[in-house]
């Protein structure tokens, strides 16, 4: 008997209309129990995810209640990795629905690849029920998603293109967010450079929005990294430069204090929320920017719990990013890695142009305890000897990944994942073979943040050099004074010997310069019109970066955008046009001086 085709297919629609699907991100668990959200990958995985970061001690069930369209059997997904597969990684937690668990544990399958795992079928008897994480080791295990799918057949896809699809429609989202206002001046990145360009171009009269992919400020001067801040404020050309960052300074309690408070969380936002003219935007990341032609008109930002998304629009906008992100999505010039001789000329250059950057550090320190603690065996974790371990009580600047072996942006996790590996691989050896030492020590924090050195250097009008730094050479929009030394890192040569391709120790060595200053030229971009940049991410060589990347160095760069900004603002003008055509004004501003309005 023939079946009429457009019956059947109408029958196929109907029963594919018909499928639920109940879509989780776990970053947006109402509660978070001692879960953390970890956006660092979002470049790669259009995400944000939960992890568990105990530090060998389990942490406390992350748990959400999820409303569905009906009873009955679904099948359930979950999305995770195996983070350390050496063979297998000790990331291992559990599902519950309702207090009781999915028999299958998570995070140990081997595999380092994120993807969906079929945690077979469930009955679901209310439409409403308690989702739960539970942790079963305290070691980093995580988890992006969790999908619920009465359709038996339904596999959820892992492609990245096809997943972001289904992410967006399964999370309502739309291509026309809510728009969070319109700016003078957006502001992206909420470390001491974006901090201060927000500061000093409110304080000019501009309305700012200040957007940070973090619940803090202070980028690698928050409770989050701590890194101390570096680079001297009262030697400068111009000595108006430099009062936000003393503001902003919460003094130096040095690399990975355990106390969090000596980094000044709190007081840095209550700094930024005393600024009426500023909006600030926490956890906030910034993935997308809309332009005509070589202006940017507005980016749009996703909330990293919440998911939900906002439109900002603005005249000028300001990389803060450390990583160049604004500036990537814009379409600006950039580079990443280091330049040849040949091509810049620098004695310090390499030979060959090559993807080497340095590293992203994550800090940690351990505590006296009462008692003595134990640690467990930590086979998955890189493994130490009595010949060559670190012993040590806590991690300085030295505890450093990337060199070529890691791209920092797009392997910002698995650069995270190879300093821990590191970390407790080191602290496991310490707490089991040095037990006269360490037997009464217990790891008190550590950092799941990296804090970066190096990534895209957006491309200006100048790019400063070795040159520009040793010789002192002074150019009519000088602005910045930087004092650090040509400060580049390189893998510790023992710690080579022990590890190579892995490398997770650094040395430097320090080359000296006397003050000199920053062309203004130097924090704005060469093809798009209406982008300023301050922080790590400016217009300089490898080499040079060396020298501008510390952090109170960075923190003038911005005060210097938010005054250029103003200016631009006042003649209705580019960052450029401010260098071509009201220099005088912008250097009068930096001396302090009230110039008349130039014609």
């Amino acid at each position: 008997m023939k079946i009429n085709l457009t019956i059947l297919l109408t029958l196929v629609a109907l029963r594919l209309a018909a499928q639920n699907h109940v879509f989780v991100e776990t970053e947006s668990f109402e509660n978070k129990g001692g879960w953390v959200i970890d956006q660092q990958s979002y470049v790669v995985m259009n995400s944000s995810y939960l992890m568990a970061h105990g530090m060998g001690r389990p942490v406390k069930d992350a748990s959400t209640t999820v409303k569905f369209p009906k009873t009955g059997k679904y099948r359930v997904w979950v999305r995770t990795k195996d983070w350390a597969p050496f063979p297998k990684g000790p990331g291992k937690f559990r599902v519950s629905i309702n207090g009781n668990p999915i028999k299958q544990v998570f995070g140990e399958s081997g595999s380092a690849e994120w993807k969906w795992y079929d945690a077979g079928e469930t009955d679901i008897k209310s439409t409403e029920v308690k989702l739960a994480l539970t942790d079963l080791t305290g070691f980093n295990g995580r988890c992006d998603a969790i999908l619920f799918t009465d359709a038996p057949k339904f596999t959820p896809p892992n492609k990245l293109d096809e997943l972001t699809a289904f992410r967006r429609k399964s999370l309502n989202l739309t291509e026309t967010p809510a728009l969070a206002g319109r700016y003078d001046m957006v502001v992206v990145g909420g470390g001491i450079a974006g901090t201060c360009a927000a500061i000093s171009a409110s304080r000019m009269g501009l309305k700012v929005a200040l957007i940070q992919d973090r619940p803090v400020l202070g980028g690698n001067n928050s409770s989050e990294i701590r890194v101390h801040l570096m680079g001297d404020v009262d030697k400068n050309h111009y000595p108006k430069l430099g009062r936000i960052v003393r503001e902003m300074d919460n003094g130096d309690p040095g690399n990975g204090n355990p106390d969090a408070k000596e980094y000044g969380d709190a007081r840095k936002i209550a700094i930024i929320k005393g600024e009426p003219n500023i909006s600030l935007f926490l956890n906030t990341f910034v993935f997308k920017a809309e332009k005509q032609n070589d202006i940017i008109t507005a980016v749009v930002g996703r909330d990293i719990a919440t998911n939900q998304e906002l439109r900002f629009e603005g005249s000028f906008f300001s990389d803060c990013t450390g990583d160049g992100t604004l500036g990537y999505l814009a379409g600006a010039d950039f580079r990443m890695g280091r330049e040849s001789q040949a091509e810049t000329g620098e004695s310090l250059a390499a030979e060959k142009a090559d993807d080497f950057t340095l590293g992203t550090s994550n800090l940690w320190a351990s505590l006296p305890s009462d008692t003595a603690t134990s640690f467990p065996a930590t086979p998955w974790a890189l493994q130490f000897s009595d010949e060559y371990h670190i012993d040590k009580a806590k991690a300085d600047w030295e505890w450093e990944t990337g060199f070529g072996n890691f791209n920092t942006i797009t392997q910002a996790e698995e650069i995270r994942d190879h300093n821990l590996r590191a970390i407790y691989g080191n602290w496991s050896y310490l707490k089991n073979n040095k037990k006269d030492k360490y037997a009464r020590q217990e790891l008190a924090w550590v950092a799941y943040i990296g804090g970066k050195r190096e990534s895209r250097r957006l491309i200006g009008d100048h790019i400063l050099n070795q040159m520009d730094i040793q010789e002192g050479k002074f150019y009519p929009d000088g602005s910045v004074t930087a004092t650090w030394t040509i400060d580049l890192h390189f893998p510790d040569k023992n710690n080579s010997k022990y590890f190579e391709g892995q490398e997770f120790f650094a040395s430097t060595k320090h080359i000296k310069v006397a003050p000199y200053t920053i062309p203004y030229r130097c924090l704005y971009s060469k093809n798009i019109q209406n982008l300023f940049m301050a922080g790590r991410n400016i217009s300089t060589t490898h080499v040079a970066f060396g020298s501008t990347r510390v952090m109170r160095t960075c923190g003038m760069m911005g005060e210097v955008v938010g005054f250029a900004a103003s200016v631009a603002k006042k003649y209705k003008t580019s960052p450029r046009g401010v260098y071509q055509d009201h220099l005088p004004e912008l250097v009068g501003i930096l001396k302090g001086e009230t110039l008349a309005p130039q014609p």
